[in-house]
């Protein structure tokens, strides 16, 4: 299923271990106009994780060619460099298809001055004590990593009022739903039906 209107990227920002994976994989599920950015990384695979379905694993030395002009955004988030390849998202809306980025606040900024009618969704923690509670529960985070990534959630939402929508992850359903109806009222919005009418009225 695609449209010939404008679409457009989603971007989804949020602190480490705040649900945002989720959350997309729930819009991704209910929403058949959108479509996911896989991104490039240099960082090891997770368990369970799939080159070309969750990232695309690089070396080093091949993201350092990709910045050259591969890369629509990228940025070094907890010690490794993520990036989103610029052929796929073009590609991908020039189809007709919006592109969610599960993407930090860095890459978010890059994105939005690369496509200003981007729709910029921050996703928040109901309190800082939740969120540790769930870093830690997912088992791939201790001691150290712990304290640097709580650190950089603090730093992140402050970012928060960048953003255009906020959405606080206390309970998933009702956030996901947010999501999915913020995606759909979004097409809906002035400035997107005029240039999707005036679009065909030059057919």
């Amino acid at each position: 299923m695609s449209r010939t209107s404008h679409a457009f990227p989603i971007v989804v920002s949020g602190p480490s271990g705040v649900g945002k994976t989720t959350l997309v994989d729930r819009l991704l599920a209910a929403d058949p106009l959108v479509r996911r950015s896989v991104s490039v990384t240099t960082r090891t695979p997770r368990p369970g994780e799939v080159d070309g379905r969750d990232y695309l694993f690089v070396t080093p030395e091949r993201f350092e060619a990709m910045k050259a002009g591969e890369l629509i955004e990228w940025a070094e988030v907890h010690g490794e460099t993520y990036g989103t390849p610029r052929s796929y998202i073009e590609s991908t809306l020039a189809a007709g298809h919006d592109v969610v980025l599960n993407i930090d606040i860095q890459g978010g900024d890059q994105v939005k001055g690369s496509f200003p009618g981007a729709l910029m969704v921050f996703i928040l923690p109901p309190s800082l004590a939740a969120l540790e509670a769930r870093l830690q529960g997912r088992g791939d985070v201790s001691g150290q990593v712990l304290a640097v990534r709580l650190a950089n959630a603090r730093v992140e939402l402050e970012a928060a009022s960048r953003y255009e929508y906020l959405i606080v992850n206390d309970d998933l359903g009702s956030a996901s739903a947010e999501l999915i109806a913020i995606a759909a009222a979004e097409r809906a919005r002035r400035e997107r039906k005029t240039r999707d009418f005036l679009k065909r009225l030059e057919k």
